[in-house]
């Protein structure tokens, strides 16, 4: 079990920091309005939120989490998963000058959170290019949207997006699902004609581009 957060607040290093944080939060409740977890190691605020995860014992799907990194003014231990919904409006109330956000004081519990990707031992394994994977997280998203019938139920929606997003993304070595290049997109992790690099670790694959990370565990599927 893991101690209770004693911090009430961080302080982000600067105004343009504050601004990548909220575009940060936006891009992902636009995706999947959930939660976000903010872990302080020093100076360095991870910021993780998850764009696609299983819902049902046994799919498929696997846990795609997105990471940005932004630098703290003072050093901080934080580690909490909050709504994004919370985080959002603390944003949206701070001043112009104002550096420091508010923890939101109420938790929620997240299967997701509790996956901790490895912090080394990552190998570089491939170079996909940017705009491809934008290309193919717009076609998933076209391929959901005509594949769902009129007055689609949550069930009838989730296996959709669990079939569609996690196929094999194409060229992709290793294996990649689609689902990552949908997280890449929808984060802005990625710039046509710039490179987003692949790496390795355990059961772990992360893919980092110009604007941050993606992480990608399989499912475990019995």
């Amino acid at each position: 079990m893991t101690e209770p957060n004693m911090e009430t607040s961080i302080e982000l290093a600067d105004q343009a920091t504050v601004a990548d944080l909220r575009t940060f939060v936006a891009r992902a409740r636009a995706a999947d309005d959930g939660a976000i977890r903010l872990q302080g190691a020093g100076n360095v605020l991870a910021a993780y939120v998850c764009l696609l995860r299983p819902r049902l014992l046994g799919e498929g799907t696997p846990t795609i989490l997105g990471l940005r990194t932004m630098a703290l003014a003072r050093t901080s231990t934080a580690d909490v998963t909050v709504a994004l919904a919370a985080v959002s409006d603390r944003l949206a109330r701070m001043g112009e000058t104002e550096l420091t956000l508010p923890l939101p004081p109420m938790e929620v519990r997240e299967t997701w959170a509790g996956m901790s990707p490895p912090r080394g031992g990552w190998e570089h394994t491939n170079s996909l290019d940017g705009g491809k994977l934008l290309d193919a997280a717009r076609e998933g998203i076209r391929d959901v949207a005509n594949s769902l019938p009129e007055q689609s139920g949550a069930l009838i929606v989730n296996n959709m997006r669990a079939t569609v997003w996690g196929r094999p993304l194409d060229g992709a070595t290793p294996e990649l699902p689609t689902g990552a290049a949908f997280a890449v997109y929808a984060l802005g992790f990625a710039v046509p004609g710039q490179s987003v690099e692949v790496f390795t670790a355990q059961r772990w694959k992360r893919l980092s581009g110009p604007g941050g990370h993606v992480l990608v565990r399989p499912a475990l599927v019995f």
